[in-house]
C-alpha cells in the first residue's frame, strides 16, 4: 500500500460563530469538532496527519497534542494557500493525500476510508467526495459529462438554471495524488473576487493536464455538513447525538427518552443498562451491565459497575463498583474509589476518597481525603475536616466502625476497627479499635431560664 497523508484545514477564525472560542474548538457533544475529525482519521493508519492552524493555533495544538503535526497559515488566503503550508512535510512525498475540513465533525472513518480506497482503485489524480442534497442551495454542483465523469464544479453563484437543478454537491473533502497536488498548488491563481487561492482550482489544472478526476458519492449527506455558525453547530450536535444513541440502543442499551439523553463518543455501555431522561454521560466512561443511570445525572470519565444505580447525581473521574447506590443528589468528585455494595445517599459529597465494600454514607455528609474501610456506617452530617487553610490531611476509618450523626473528624486522624463515635462529637485524636469516643460538651439545663429570657 502506498503512503497516505491527511491534511486537516483548521486555520479559519470562523467569524460567523460570533465567539471568542476558535471555531474548530467548539464542541459537538463532549469533544471539539477538530478532535472528532482527527479521531476519525486515526483508523485509516495515515503516514502522517498535518493540521493547518492559524487563529488560535496554540489552543488547537494543545487540544490535539502529538496526534498531529502542525503547519501555520499566517494569513488566511484561501484553502489552496492553507494546504500549501503543509508542503514543508509533504511536497516531496509520493502517495495519496486526503484533505478534510476541521469543521466537519460528523464524517466517519468508514466514509473517509471508502473515498481513499475508491481514489486508489480508480487510479485517479483527484477524487472529490460528493453527496446528494435534498436542497443543494449554496453548495457547489458536480457537473458530469455523458460518460458520467466529472466535468467541473460550479459554484451556486455561477451556476445556470439547469446546473442549479443538480443535487450532487461538493462536500469540500478531497483525495489527491500528493505530487500533483503540490505541483498544481504552485499554479493556482488568486485572480478572483476574494483574492484567495482556492483548492478546487487544482481540479481544473488536473483536467487541463488530461489527468483523471473522479467523484465518490456517499449516501450519507448528513455526515458531510460543515459547521459555520451556531445553527449548524446545533444541527451537528443533534445528528451526532442521534447517531450515538442509536448505536447503543442497537447494542442492547435502553434509553427511556433518547431525545433527552446525551452520550459522548468515547463512552462504553454494556447491554441491559437503562438510562433515564436528562442524563449527560461523557468522556472515558464505562458502564457495566444492568446498571441504571438517572434521571438527570451527569457522569464524566467514570467506571460504573454492574447493577449500580445512579440517581439525580454528578460523578466525575472516579471508580464506582458493583451494586452501588448513588444519590439522589450526591456528588462524586474526582479520584473517588467506591467499592461494591456501597451506599452514597442524598446530599453526600465524596472527594479523593476510598470507600470499601459494604459501607454506607447515607445522607448529608462530606467525605474528603479519606480511607473508609468495609462495613462502616457514616452517620448523617458527618464531616472529615481535611483542610487547615494550607494543606489537606487524611482521615482513616477502619472496618466495622460506626460514626454517629454530626461528627467532625479533624484530620489527620484514625478511627480504629469497630470503634464507635458518639453523635455530635468532634474527634481530633486517634480512636482505638472497639472503643467508644465521646467528644462533646457536657449538657447543662438551667431551669426557668427560657421563660425569663422571653
Amino acid at each position: 500500500m502506498s503512503k497516505r497523508f491527511a491534511v486537516v484545514l483548521a486555520a479559519g477564525k470562523g467569524t460567523r460563530m460570533k465567539s471568542k472560542l476558535y471555531k474548530v474548538l467548539h464542541p459537538v457533544l463532549d469533544k471539539p469538532m477538530v478532535q472528532h475529525v482527527v479521531d476519525q482519521l486515526k483508523p485509516l493508519q495515515m503516514t502522517s496527519i498535518t493540521t493547518i492552524v492559524g487563529f488560535g493555533a496554540e489552543e488547537v495544538q494543545e487540544q490535539l497534542g502529538d496526534s498531529s503535526q502542525y503547519a501555520i497559515q499566517e494569513e488566511q488566503l484561501g484553502t489552496g494557500h492553507a494546504v500549501l503550508q503543509a508542503g514543508k512535510y509533504l511536497a516531496d512525498q509520493q502517495g495519496t493525500t486526503l484533505v478534510v475540513c476541521g469543521d466537519t465533525p460528523l464524517l466517519t472513518a468508514e466514509t473517509l476510508q471508502s473515498v481513499v480506497e475508491y481514489h486508489e482503485k480508480e487510479k485517479a489524480k483527484v477524487t472529490i467526495l460528493t453527496a446528494k442534497a435534498e436542497d443543494p442551495t449554496g453548495y457547489g454542483r458536480i457537473v458530469r459529462n455523458s460518460d458520467n465523469q466529472v466535468e467541473k464544479i460550479v459554484e451556486q453563484k455561477d451556476a445556470t438554471d439547469t446546473e442549479k437543478l443538480i443535487t450532487e454537491i461538493n462536500t469540500g473533502t478531497y483525495c489527491f495524488d500528493n505530487q500533483l497536488l503540490f505541483e498544481a498548488l504552485k499554479q493556482v491563481s488568486n485572480d478572483n473576487a476574494q483574492g484567495e487561492y482556492y483548492l478546487p482550482d487544482v481540479i481544473q489544472i488536473a483536467q487541463e493536464q488530461q489527468e483523471k478526476v473522479a467523484a465518490f458519492q456517499t449516501d450519507k449527506f448528513n455526515e458531510t455538513i460543515g459547521v459555520n455558525d451556531r445553527v449548524a453547530l446545533s444541527q451537528a450536535e443533534t445528528l451526532m447525538k442521534n447517531r450515538i444513541n442509536e448505536y447503543h440502543m442497537r447494542n442492547g442499551v435502553t434509553l427511556i427518552d433518547p431525545a433527552n439523553t446525551y452520550i459522548g463518543t468515547d463512552v462504553k455501555i454494556a447491554s441491559d443498562v437503562v438510562i433515564h431522561p436528562g442524563c449527560v454521560i461523557k468522556g472515558e466512561t464505562t458502564i457495566e451491565e444492568d446498571a441504571q443511570i438517572g434521571p438527570n445525572s451527569e457522569i464524566a470519565d467514570c467506571h460504573i459497575g454492574s447493577h449500580t444505580v445512579v440517581k439525580h447525581s454528578v460523578t466525575t473521574s472516579s471508580y464506582i463498583g458493583n451494586r452501588v447506590q448513588i444519590g439522589p443528589f450526591a456528588h462524586i468528585r474526582p479520584d473517588a474509589n467506591i467499592g461494591d455494595d456501597v451506599k452514597v445517599g442524598n446530599f453526600v459529597e465524596i472527594k479523593k476518597s476510598k470507600i470499601d465494600n459494604g459501607s454506607k454514607v447515607s445522607h448529608l455528609s462530606y467525605i474528603g481525603d479519606a480511607e473508609v474501610g468495609s462495613n462502616v456506617n457514616v452517620g448523617c452530617g458527618t464531616i472529615t475536616v481535611n483542610y487547615d487553610g494550607k494543606n489537606k490531611f487524611l482521615t482513616k476509618i477502619e472496618d466495622d466502625a460506626f460514626i454517629g450523626c454530626n461528627a467532625n473528624l479533624i484530620a489527620p486522624v484514625t478511627i480504629g476497627k469497630g470503634a464507635l463515635i458518639a453523635a455530635g462529637s468532634t474527634i481530633s485524636e486517634d480512636v482505638p479499635g472497639d472503643a467508644l469516643s465521646v467528644a462533646r460538651s457536657k449538657q447543662v439545663n438551667k431551669e426557668g431560664y427560657a421563660k425569663k429570657y422571653k
